[in-house]
């Protein structure tokens, strides 16, 4: 039976390395092969832009998400978040599992900044309910972050059963930490880094990380272990570090 995951979560940054210096979507792919991770969660996928498919060397022909998924993940998802003239951004899943449903809900708190929030099913051979997963990618100013907060733990109480094995990842801007602390005490979840070192993971910058703004969110799980995936080589990456974990399920479940 398979109650052992392996997850990961990472902004991509639209592909682009800090401040859009050099196109990192094919060395973003190779690292998160090289994690071998059951399920990853996106944010900041461009699934379409005019303009740089034109002009880009190397463009893939599919959406980031297609790419990125390739022959490993057999199953993805994509939530369409920021729409403009040129194209389209927003939060990805990708899972060695079928998604049997996925929908994809907006948060946006303000007009200037269009943020969503993915939630999927993905159902794992021989589990009792489908793993729910949620990816997020909040906004940069805390009365933002709060409302938007609101809006998802509103929904998780609403759609997701309690009992429900549950994983939320993703970039949630909130180095002050209060945010996501409240957050995690509504819907009696725990950070895997916080599980393990008290706080949660510096994931920016990634190659000298000092602000804590990712999160990985578990319900249902033993944290076995926990990584951030950061230092010099992600000047031609991302400026997001990576972070993974191992889960195992609880039996019960």
């Amino acid at each position: 039976m398979h109650n052992t995951l392996r997850i990961a979560t990472f902004n991509i940054h639209k592909g682009f390395t800090h401040f859009n210096a050099s196109y990192a979507i094919h060395h973003q792919r190779e690292l998160l092969r090289e994690l071998h991770a059951d399920v990853v969660f996106l944010q900041e996928v461009r699934g379409g832009h005019h303009g740089h498919s034109k002009h880009v060397a190397h463009w893939p022909s599919a959406g980031q998400v297609e790419f990125l998924a390739d022959s490993i993940w057999s199953d993805y998802a994509y939530g369409k978040n920021s729409v403009y003239p040129a194209g389209h951004h927003g939060n990805a899943l990708l899972s060695k599992f079928p998604i049997i449903r996925t929908h994809n809900l907006d948060i946006s708190a303000h007009t200037t900044e269009e943020r969503g929030m993915l939630h999927s099913e993905i159902q794992i051979p021989h589990w009792h309910s489908p793993l729910h997963t949620i990816c997020l990618h909040l906004g940069l100013f805390a009365r933002w972050r709060r409302q938007q907060l609101k809006v998802v733990s509103d929904y998780i109480k609403t759609h997701i059963p309690a009992h429900a094995p549950l994983i939320i990842a993703g970039d949630f801007n909130d180095w002050g930490q209060r945010s996501g602390k409240i957050f995690a005490d509504q819907l009696h979840l725990h950070e895997v880094f916080e599980h393990h070192a008290g706080k949660p993971a510096r994931s920016f910058p990634s190659w000298m990380p000092l602000l804590r703004l990712d999160r990985i969110y578990t319900r249902g799980f033993k944290i076995e272990q926990v990584e951030v995936h950061s230092g010099t080589r992600f000047v031609k990456l991302s400026d997001h570090a990576m972070l993974s974990a191992t889960l195992v399920k609880d039996r019960s479940l």
